[in-house]
C-alpha cells in the first residue's frame, strides 16, 4: 500500500445509494479499490437511511444533506449552488486525486465544484441519453461541462456515439458494467415454485414502461396456445404492475404468467429457467441480461439502440430480435428457441463467457487505466 501522502484518493460523487445499476456499481468500485490501497470516499445528496448498498467499511461517507426537491426554478437555482458549495468545501478539505461523478447531474455538479482544483474529474453516464428525461438547463450544462472533464465514461459504444455527437469536445472512454457473478443472496426470498415438468421463460426488471412487459406479454400471447407447457415469468416491482396485471388478465393467461414481485434471491429463479427474455425498448447496459447468461440462460433480447448487441453474440449464445418493439418478431424468436431445446443449451453454454468477457478484473482494469493516467 502507498504511504499516506502518495496514497491515491477516490472521491466517488452520487445523488444516493438506494439501488439502481450506477449505484450498485458507485458501492463496487469503492470497495474495490479501498482493497487495493486507495483511500476512497462517496458523497450523497442523501443520508444513509435510503441506502440499498452497503460501503465498505473503510470507506468514508460525506453527506451533503441536499436532497430534497426544489419548489420552483429559483428554488432549484439556489439549491444546486448550495450542492456545489458544499461539495467543494468537501473536496478542498480532503484533497481527492480523482473525483467521479456518477451520472449526468452529480457529474456536473462534481465538475462545477472541482474548478481550479489540482484534482482529476471523471464524468459517467449510466443510461443512454436519448431516453432520459434531462431537463434542458442540465443539458446545456452538460454541453459546457463535460469538454472540461478528465474523462467521460459511456456504458455503450452506442453512448460514447451519441455524446461524441451532441456533447463534442469530451474524452470518451468505455467502460461496461462487471457482471456478479456469483449472485449474492439478500432479502425478500421468494422460492420459485416447483417446476413439475414445465419449462419457464423469466425476464427481470423494474416494472417500468422502458422495459417493454406489454411487449413480452403480448407476445407470449401469440404462442402461448402452442406451447401449453411453458410459463412466463416476470419479476420486479414499479409503477406498471397493476396495468400489466390486467392485460395477463384480459388475455386469459392468469394462470401461466406471475410476477411475484422483486425478490432478493434471484440466482435461484435464473437457475429454475429455461429461457431468458429482455423486452426492453431502451437499455443502458442490462445488468440482469449479464446475470442470466452468466447464470447459463440463453436469452432472446431486443436490439434496442444500446446495450444488448453489446453483450449477446447473436447466433452464438442468444437472439438479437430487430425491429426492438415488434411483439410478433419477439413472439417468433421465443417460439423458435422454445421448440429447440438443442439450441437452447448449445447457446446457454457459449452465454456463460460472460463471467470473462465482463469479469470484475478485466472491468476494474480499465477504471484503473483511467485513475491512474498522470
Amino acid at each position: 500500500m502507498s504511504s499516506p501522502s502518495h496514497q491515491p484518493h477516490l472521491m466517488i460523487v452520487i445523488h444516493s445509494l438506494n439501488g439502481g445499476g450506477a449505484e450498485r456499481v458507485a458501492a463496487d468500485l469503492s470497495a474495490y479499490w479501498v482493497l487495493r490501497g486507495y483511500r476512497v470516499s462517496v458523497v450523497t445528496q442523501t443520508d444513509p437511511s435510503t441506502d440499498a448498498y452497503v460501503l465498505h467499511q473503510k470507506v468514508k461517507r460525506h453527506v451533503l444533506g441536499t436532497a430534497s426537491a426544489s419548489a420552483g426554478r429559483l428554488d432549484a437555482v439556489l439549491a444546486n449552488l448550495r450542492r456545489v458549495w458544499r461539495l467543494r468545501r468537501i473536496i478542498k478539505r480532503e484533497r481527492p486525486t480523482v473525483v467521479l461523478g456518477m451520472m449526468t447531474t452529480s457529474s456536473i455538479l462534481a465538475i462545477v465544484a472541482a474548478r481550479s482544483m489540482p484534482c482529476r474529474v471523471i464524468a459517467t453516464e449510466h443510461t443512454h441519453p436519448p431516453s432520459q428525461e434531462l431537463p434542458e438547463i442540465w443539458q446545456r450544462l452538460r454541453r459546457w461541462a463535460y469538454p472540461q472533464a478528465s474523462a467521460v465514461v459511456a456504458l455503450t459504444a452506442g453512448t460514447s456515439a451519441w455524446l461524441e455527437k451532441h456533447v463534442p469536445g469530451s474524452q470518451l472512454t468505455v467502460i461496461p458494467n462487471a457482471v456478479r457473478w456469483p449472485l449474492e443472496r439478500s432479502e425478500p426470498i421468494i422460492e420459485p415454485p416447483p417446476r413439475q415438468g414445465r419449462y419457464r421463460i423469466l425476464a427481470v426488471g423494474r416494472l417500468h414502461p422502458h422495459k417493454g412487459f406489454d411487449l413480452l406479454i403480448r407476445a407470449f400471447e401469440e404462442i402461448a396456445g402452442h406451447f401449453p407447457n411453458w410459463d412466463l415469468v416476470i419479476l420486479g416491482e414499479g409503477e406498471l404492475r397493476d396495468t400489466l396485471q390486467q392485460q395477463i388478465d384480459d388475455a386469459g393467461l392468469a394462470d401461466r404468467i406471475s410476477m411475484p414481485g422483486r425478490v432478493g434471491n434471484v440466482a435461484d429463479w435464473y437457475v429454475q429457467a429455461d429461457l431468458y427474455a429482455l423486452s426492453s425498448r431502451v437499455e443502458g447496459l442490462s445488468n440482469t441480461l449479464l446475470e442470466a447468461m452468466a447464470s447459463g440462460l440463453a436469452p432472446v433480447a431486443f436490439d434496442c439502440e444500446t446495450g444488448p448487441r453489446e453483450i449477446v453474440r447473436n447466433g452464438i449464445d442468444g437472439v438479437l430480435v430487430s425491429p426492438a418493439d415488434d411483439n410478433h418478431a419477439l413472439a417468433a424468436h421465443l417460439s423458435d428457441m422454445m421448440a429447440h431445446p438443442a439450441q437452447r443449451e448449445a447457446f446457454a453454454r457459449r452465454a456463460v463467457d460472460v463471467r470473462d468477457r465482463f469479469s470484475t478484473t478485466r472491468i476494474m482494469a480499465l477504471w484503473g487505466h483511467l485513475f491512474e493516467v498522470q
